[in-house]
């Protein structure tokens, strides 16, 4: 009997629930036991529900293939014999509320790529390199819950990823004011080239409640947990410009920053390069050796060189420059579904393990 821990990804048929079931295919921690969908999906083996929308570059696994999908909303069902859940449903933002704390309320801790839990006071919204703090804020959800070992934790939005670690790294020199623009992938959307044709050589400068998370969500990445909720910062002031570009994979942002203490070039790359966390600490699975790379060339980072850097779970930042406004400016490169998305909520769920939160039940 595998020693591994029974993982349900709830969502299943959707981009990021196949890139939660890519990442997984032979993980070292975790083992995708079950997949819940919609009803119209239930009944069917993975393979037939997803037909011809499987998205990814590798083939379904076959250990996921011929899986009987369950019905998303048979909460005690599809929860009865896993450890865990992984959420990528697509429903409205109250009943994507409702049924994860349905879940955690059956004793099985959820991971969450949604946004609909990202500002409930008591639930993490985690980077892992950044605010493993935060899980202790899951003992005093538990105790709203009435549970013992469910809970819910999220990760946030894919397009902060690509600024949000190097203004972490540079915590010290105090950024006060920035300036953000972020060029964002198609695949952002849950979409491909196929399916969103009118995006070939296109720029579409709107997407719908992306400013704001882009603006407010880094603040309380930096929160600070006070009488059992988080509290976002309130020392820097983000305002951001949110474009869809043509390109499938990478999330790509101009920043701008401010500083109250006067660092130079060389220690802003310097801490960027040195940055590291827990995850790199305890090695874990998904984790990149090198958070942060630092790129010299002026041409970097590009999306089709550098997406894939850590395999994709790494952030490239170039272009550092002084600004004749601000006082420095800089380009950040991250992996829209991998870092931004499905891979930060398995690393976000390898974090959990290790620090005693996902057990076997």
């Amino acid at each position: 009997m595998s020693d591994k821990l029974k993982v349900a990804v709830l969502g299943g048929t959707g981009m990021v629930g196949q890139r939660f079931i890519s990442i997984l295919n032979n993980h070292p921690w975790f083992e995708v036991t079950t997949v819940a969908a919609s009803p119209r999906s239930a009944g069917q083996t993975y393979e037939e529900a997803v037909g011809g929308r499987w998205k990814m570059d590798e083939p379904i696994p076959d250990s996921v293939k011929n899986l009987v999908v369950k019905d998303v909303t048979d909460v005690k069902g599809v929860s009865a014999d896993v450890d865990f859940v992984l959420s990528a449903v697509n429903m409205s933002k109250d009943e994507i509320k409702h049924i994860e704390e349905e879940y955690a309320k059956t004793e099985t801790p959820v991971v969450s790529n949604n946004s609909a839990h990202r500002w409930t006071p008591d639930v993490p919204m985690i980077i892992p390199e950044i605010n493993p703090q935060h899980m202790d804020v899951i003992e005093f959800q538990k105790k709203r819950l009435g549970t013992t070992k469910g809970f819910i934790a999220v990760k946030p939005n894919c397009s902060i990823q690509s600024y949000t670690p190097a203004l972490t790294a540079w915590k010290e020199y105090e950024p006060y004011e920035v300036v953000a623009t972020t060029y964002q992938a198609i695949s952002g959307a849950g979409k491909n080239f196929e399916e969103w044709p009118e995006m070939v050589g296109n720029v579409i400068p709107f997407i719908s409640g992306e400013e704001e998370k882009s603006e407010k969500e880094p603040l309380r990445i930096w929160g600070k947990i006070e009488n059992g909720v988080i509290v976002p910062a309130d020392d820097v002031k983000i305002t951001c410009q949110c474009i869809r570009i043509p390109v499938l994979y990478g999330h790509t942002a101009a920043a701008f920053v401010k500083f109250k203490k006067n660092p130079s070039k060389e220690e802003l790359i310097e801490k960027l390069e040195k940055f590291s966390g827990l995850p790199q600490q305890l090695g874990l699975p998904s984790a990149p050796k090198q958070f942060i790379q630092y790129m010299q060339e002026d041409n970097r980072p590009q999306v089709t060189l550098d997406v894939n850097y850590e395999n994709g779970m790494g952030v490239s930042i170039g272009r550092l420059r002084e600004d004749t406004i601000y006082d420095w400016k800089f380009v950040g490169l991250s992996h829209n579904t991998l870092r931004g998305a499905a891979g930060g909520a398995v690393e976000c769920a390898e974090l959990l393990k290790a620090s005693g939160y996902i057990n076997k039940k």
